[in-house]
C-alpha cells in the first residue's frame, strides 16, 4: 500500500466513523499529506509498520488525528443542526395519553406504526377500549389490529416522492444519527446530543417556510425534507432569519393554536409516546433488569466462596 492511499483511506474511514461527509475526507486527507510531510521530511518516506501491533496502533493515532482535523468542520452549524435535549418518561402516563391523540390526529393518516396494536396501546396507556375506538381509530378496524392506516405506497409516492416510514422505531433508529463531531459541538455550547428522542423532537419544531420546496417549507434538522408541516395550525408559520453565513435561528412570524410553551409540550407528548412504542415493554425490562443484577451479585458471592473451598486444600 503506498503512503497517499494509505492516509487516503484512513481518512475516509475516519469520515465514515465519526458521519462526516466526502468533502471532509478529501480535505483531511490533504492535511494528513501535509502533516506527514513536515514530520517525515518527504512522504515518500512513509511506509507501514511490518509487526500487526505496531500496525494497528498507527491506523489507530492516524484516524485520532484524522477526527481531530475534522472537529472543526464538525462542529459547522451549516452542516449540523444542534439538538434540543429530550428526555422521555414513560412513567408520565398523561403525556403518553395526549402523545396518543396527537399522534393519531396529526400523523398516523401518513404514518404508520405497524409494529405496534390499538389495543396494546390502549391497555399499557390506561385508556378504555371503548373510549379509544370512539376517539382514535379512524379506519373502523378492529381493536386487536395493527396501527397501520389505508394509505398505500403508490399513492403516497406519488404525493410525496417515496412513501412515509413506519415511525414505529423512529426514535431509536435515528439515535444513529449524531456524530461525534455533533456531540462535541452540543457540549461545547451547552446542549446535549440526546439520541433518538432529541432528534425527532427537535425536527418537529423547526419548519420553516421555504417557497423553493414543493409543499412550501423546509427543516434545519432534516435539509430538503419531502414532506408538509402537518402541525402549522398548531404551531404557526417560521421563517429563517440569517446573520452571517452560519448565524441562523428560527423566528416565529404567525401564531399558531398554541404557544410555544403549549407546542413545546405537545411536541414532547408525541415523542414521548413514539419512544414509547419502539419499546412498549422498556419499564418491564428495567425492572426485571433490577433482579437480574441482584442475581448475578448474589451469585458472585458464593461462586466465590466455592472456589475457595475447593481451592483451600491446593498447594502450590
Amino acid at each position: 500500500m503506498t503512503p497517499r492511499v494509505y492516509i487516503r483511506e484512513c481518512a475516509r474511514a475516519a469520515c465514515a466513523l465519526f458521519g462526516l461527509s466526502r468533502a471532509r475526507s478529501r480535505w483531511s486527507a490533504a492535511v494528513l499529506r501535509a502533516y506527514i510531510r513536515e514530520r517525515a521530511r518527504a512522504c515518500a518516506s512513509f511506509s507501514l509498520p511490518s509487526t500487526p501491533a505496531r500496525r494497528s496502533a498507527a491506523i489507530v493515532r492516524t484516524l485520532l488525528l484524522a477526527f481531530s482535523l475534522t472537529l472543526p468542520l464538525a462542529a459547522s452549524p451549516s452542516e449540523v443542526a444542534v439538538l434540543d435535549l429530550m428526555v422521555p418518561d414513560l412513567r408520565d402516563l398523561p403525556s403518553l395519553q395526549r402523545g396518543a391523540k396527537l399522534f393519531l390526529n396529526y400523523c398516523h393518516g401518513c404514518h404508520t406504526l405497524k409494529y405496534q396494536r390499538f389495543e396494546r396501546t390502549a391497555d399499557d396507556l390506561g385508556i378504555p377500549h371503548e373510549l379509544f375506538k370512539q376517539n382514535l381509530i379512524f379506519t373502523g378496524v378492529k381493536i386487536g389490529s395493527l396501527m397501520d392506516n389505508s394509505m398505500d405506497d403508490q399513492t403516497s409516492k406519488n404525493w410525496f416522492g417515496a412513501p412515509p416510514p413506519d415511525l414505529t422505531m423512529v426514535t431509536r433508529a435515528r439515535r444513529k444519527e449524531g456524530s461525534v463531531g455533533l456531540f462535541f459541538q452540543n457540549l461545547a455550547s451547552g446542549h446535549h446530543e440526546g439520541g433518538g428522542p432529541s432528534w425527532v423532537y427537535t425536527f418537529l419544531r423547526s419548519f420553516y417556510v421555504d417557497e423553493a420546496r414543493p409543499f412550501g417549507v423546509n427543516n434545519v434538522v432534516f435539509p430538503d425534507v419531502g414532506m408538509p408541516n402537518v402541525l402549522e395550525a398548531l404551531q404557526g408559520m417560521q421563517r429563517l432569519e440569517c446573520q452571517g453565513r452560519h448565524a441562523c435561528k428560527l423566528v416565529l412570524d404567525d401564531a399558531g393554536a398554541l404557544t410555544v410553551e403549549e407546542f413545546d409540550q405537545a411536541m414532547y407528548d408525541i415523542v414521548n409516546f413514539l419512544w414509547y412504542t419502539s419499546e412498549p415493554s422498556r419499564l418491564d425490562r428495567y425492572r426485571i433488569g433490577v433482579y437480574v443484577l441482584l442475581f448475578i451479585v448474589i451469585l458472585g458471592v458464593f461462586t466465590y466462596l466455592l472456589n475457595r473451598e475447593f481451592w483451600k486444600d491446593v498447594h502450590e
